[in-house]
């Protein structure tokens, strides 16, 4: 059986890198935003006998607010609003704009947009009218972030991550395991990849947040504006700790990692012990960058959210930049001891304990149930992260199985001879012209010193292959690395995705502001006749939903909709699903496909018990009406 090695396992790697990265494209593009509108005062597509004193809209989570996050236009799409909205009795996740005196009947449309507590931006539209429903002119675009910037500002989380994993787990392998000048470029490495991306991160911001492009990027107004909201001032701390990770990463691959004979053992020690403190003083606080401004920030519990996202960012970056560290190492074919591997094994294996921990605990909190966990991207994408660790794990038994078979000392000579003999006999002609032409011609000097430093390399990588430990251990560390890069790619996208638990609670905020009225229960299909009025231009009609044989199992679904005249219409987007309540089972979305003018179908779609079902159809007339109604049904 042939083995794997580390030239064929790296195109194994780069392909499933290259196709999962591709898969996970279209996904990063569409996640659901993070704050959900749940309900607005007046209510959309609602008529008010009187001018409400102001429109106050309410989320699922808290928002960041600008100057210009709720804007009111009249049928005109002049602006009548006083601006500068603002959250209602110091209420985070409420926004509220006043409305300027003696405006006239008709339809009003509320434009919004805001920027989530998770640092995620959000924004939507609807209508009310005063008196009485009229024509309005206003045209909104919804504000989305331009697709060159979306792409860059990604790139630019990734990129911090891996930065931050390769800094800490870099220094941390340093001062644990063993320091060497390949840990340094990792450490290194890590240190300027964080620094650029963080700072690209600061530039893109406020294009990011406002849908602008990439020339606004150096505009100093939007600067301002992000850095005084908390992920622009997250952002910020990062940089000024970075700085202090600069003078450390100086002392420690400097002055500490330089033997010092009028050193004492005592004050060596002392010296180790403050590094250790300095260091995981700037690793705990870059860690709280990410905790103050995304998911842990937000949500359930954040007193106790934050310090756990630090720790499992920190058990991320000892156990994965301590691998790339390792790595490193003996690609560069540097000596290592048994010893040393086994005390980063120890580490990795603390490290992994504290991300099952700290991953339990933000798993519950984030996802919420098990139907979330398989009905929500949020909690497909933990899956696979789940597996990838799951996988590493298994790869890591490799690794410790190779570690028990290193030895501390060379290789046996039979094994080195041919490689010594041959850079011997080089090195001896070699050396001897060095010495002859070495006063005579410097070029030629610095030549044969290249050709020497070249020879001594190939010795070295023949040493470092003739060793079967070190080699087999330096293929399953490489494939452990392998997973490694993809799974940070499934963690940066899940942070760019809304939590199952808060994707729940949208779409039963969404149910429960529905109308309610049971079907008589019949034999053979059901059906139920569902009016709608969305407040928009053409936004009334009536939905006739069919379900046959209305069974547990297999069932088609026909839609039928009508304008007021009983003529067939077409609408841009149309969405049944289906809900039981009490066993928590749902929602089950349909897969509509039209057919003609006004009819949509959907056949072998599932529902797995008898039951009252709660169906709720989503019509939508146009870019910013759209209603959502609820009747139940019953299945025999």
């Amino acid at each position: 059986m042939k083995t794997l090695t580390a030239g064929r396992l790296l195109p194994v790697l780069g392909t499933l890198l290259a196709a999962l990265l591709c898969a996970l494209g279209p996904g990063a593009g569409s996640a659901s935003a993070h704050a959900a509108l749940t309900s607005t005062d007046p209510a959309s597509g609602s008529v008010v006998p009187a001018a409400p004193r102001q429109v106050k809209l309410t989320f699922s989570e808290g928002v960041l607010l600008s100057a210009d996050s709720v804007r009111v236009l009249d049928p005109q799409g002049e602006r009548v609003d006083e601006g500068k909205p603002a959250h209602v009795d110091g209420k985070s996740d409420t926004a509220a704009v006043g409305i300027a005196g003696g405006i006239a009947d008709g339809t009003y449309t509320v434009a919004w947009q805001a920027v989530s507590a998770d640092s995620h931006p959000v924004a939507g539209a609807f209508t009310f009218s005063i008196g009485a429903p009229s024509k309005t002119a206003a045209k909104v675009t919804t504000a989305k972030a331009d697709p060159v910037v979306d792409a860059l500002y990604t790139t630019g989380r990734y990129a911090a991550y891996a930065g931050y994993l390769l800094l800490v787990g870099g220094c941390v392998f340093a001062g644990a395991c063993r320091s060497s000048r390949p840990v340094q470029r990792i450490a290194v490495g890590g240190w300027i990849t964080l620094f650029a991306a963080t700072s690209v991160l600061l530039l893109l911001r406020g294009p990011y947040t406002s849908g602008k492009g990439v020339g606004s990027s150096f505009d100093l107004t939007l600067l301002g504006d992000v850095l005084a909201t908390k992920p622009g001032a997250a952002l910020l701390s990062r940089l000024l700790l970075l700085s202090a990770a600069a003078v450390f990463l100086a002392v420690l691959f400097g002055s500490y990692a330089r033997e010092d004979g009028d050193r004492t053992r005592m004050e060596r020690r002392d010296v180790a012990y403050g590094i250790a403190i300095g260091g995981t003083v700037v690793a705990v606080g870059l860690a709280a960058t990410w905790a103050m401004a995304e998911h842990a920030s937000a949500g359930l519990q954040p007193w106790l959210a934050m310090p756990v996202d630090v720790l499992h960012l920190l058990g991320v970056a000892v156990w994965l930049g301590g691998l790339a560290a390792l790595l490193a190492t003996l690609w560069a074919g540097e000596p290592v001891r048994r010893a040393e591997v086994q005390r980063f094994s120890r580490l990795a294996f603390t490290a992994v304990c504290v991300l099952v921990a700290t991953g339990l605990y933000q798993s519950w909190r984030q996802v919420g149930s098990w139907g979330a966990l398989t009905g929500t991207e949020y909690g497909r994408w933990l899956l696979l992260k789940v597996a990838l660790v799951a996988g590493m794990v298994a790869l890591a038994s490799f690794s410790r199985r190779w570690t028990g078979r290193l030895t501390d000392g060379r290789p046996a000579p039979k094994k080195q001879a041919p490689a010594v003999r041959a850079v011997q006999a080089a090195r001896g002609p070699v050396a001897a012209t060095s010495r002859k032409d070495k006063d005579a011609s410097p070029e030629r000097a610095a030549q044969l010193a290249r050709q020497r430093e070249a020879l001594e390399k190939a010795a070295g990588r023949r040493r470092r292959d003739a060793d079967e430990g070190r080699s087999g251990l330096r293929r399953a560390v490489l494939a452990e690395a392998g997973v490694a890069v993809v799974l940070l790619a499934v963690t940066t996208l899940l942070t760019g995705t809304q939590p199952g638990r808060a994707e729940t609670e949208q779409r039963q905020s969404a149910a429960s502001g529905g109308a309610r009225t049971a079907a008589p229960a019949a034999p053979g299909p059901a059906e139920t006749r569902i009016p709608y009025d969305t407040g928009g231009t053409n936004g009334r009609g009536t939905a006739l939903i069919r379900i046959d044989p209305a069974h547990s199992g297999n069932n088609s679904i026909d839609v039928s909709v009508t304008d007021p005249a009983g003529k067939a219409v077409d609408v841009p987007e149309l969405e049944v699903s289906f809900t039981e309540k009490q066993k928590n089972i749902g929602p089950l979305r349909t897969a509509l496909k039209r057919t003609s003018a006004g009819r949509w179908q959907a056949t072998g779609f599932q529902l797995p018990m008898a039951g009252t079902w709660q169906l709720t159809l989503t019509v939508r007339t146009s870019d910013i009406d759209q209603i959502t109604e609820i009747r139940n049904v019953k299945i025999n």
